[in-house]
């Protein structure tokens, strides 16, 4: 078992878009989902989709989901936790080789494995795939890390009570994830990501492209108010997670600000 199998299995995103700043990434995402997903019994292959989080939403929305993942326990998960109004199917599988026919899907989510897959062939195999089992007009929705994830990070709030920065091993990393895109994680920061490869709103639609698609946009997820201070204070109240949400909206669509987002979405079509 490598690393990434490892640390999915472990039941790492069970409950993570619950709380902290998960609460804003499922917020987002969903609320970016709604402006392509509205159309009542869409067939969608959530891909890499964990425990069902977004699988679930969208079943209960009346879509026609089904779930691939390859965490074996995620998708255990997944299934013991499956409810009558939110019923979807689950399978364990691989972004690179689906079992689904051709032609068959009006939306695929890629909300992990793109970032997962630091070769470049890897990623475009996997995107010709989703290609194969869309439908002419089908959409993709592909999520991205952000190439200055890690040293926003250090740079932040979240690392105020840490000497990120000061730690030439911790350093070391986000140097090479800045001028390469790897992100490799070092045996000192166990709790981290494993492995990944992290890149630009530009590499990813460009690669997007190259696998046959027309893209139509990207947004920036958290954009930069993952960075507020107090921010579990102000999320809970409605007039400050509304002014919040306010200043993401308004640059969303700034490859500047997808940058310092720690997540980003790129949506493409099948013509």
């Amino acid at each position: 078992m490598n690393e990434i199998d490892a640390f999915y299995n472990s039941g790492v995103e069970i409950g993570r878009l619950e709380r902290g700043l998960g609460k804003v990434e499922f917020y987002r995402t969903k609320e970016i989902l709604r402006n392509y997903i509205c159309k009542k019994n869409s067939v969608i292959y959530d891909v890499g989709g964990g425990v069902g989080a977004y699988s679930a939403w969208l079943a209960k929305m009346g879509m026609k989901v089904s779930l691939v993942e390859p965490a074996e326990v995620a998708v255990a998960y997944a299934k013991a936790n499956m409810k009558s109004d939110c019923s979807f199917d689950c399978e364990v599988g691989d972004a690179r080789c689906l079992s689904f026919p051709d032609d068959s899907a009006d939306v695929v989510l890629l909300m992990g494995p793109l970032y997962h897959l630091r070769d470049r062939k890897e990623r475009i195999k996997t995107l010709a795939e989703s290609r194969r089992v869309l439908k002419k007009g089908g959409l993709i929705v592909c999520a991205g890390i952000s190439r200055y994830s890690s040293a926003t990070w250090a740079l932040s709030v979240y690392g105020v009570k840490n000497n990120f920065l000061d730690d030439d091993i911790y350093f070391d990393m986000l140097i090479k994830e800045i001028t390469s895109g790897d992100h490799i994680r070092p045996k000192e920061y166990p709790l981290i990501l494993p492995e990944a490869y992290f890149t630009t709103v530009k590499e990813m639609t460009l690669e997007i492209g190259e696998a046959g698609f027309s893209v139509m946009g990207f947004h920036a997820v958290e954009g930069c108010i993952w960075m507020t201070p107090c921010l579990e204070e102000k999320w809970t109240d409605e007039k400050s997670r509304e002014r919040l949400l306010e200043l993401v909206r308004m640059t969303e669509h700034d490859e500047e600000m997808a940058g310092m987002s720690p997540h980003f979405l790129v949506v493409a079509r099948k013509d």
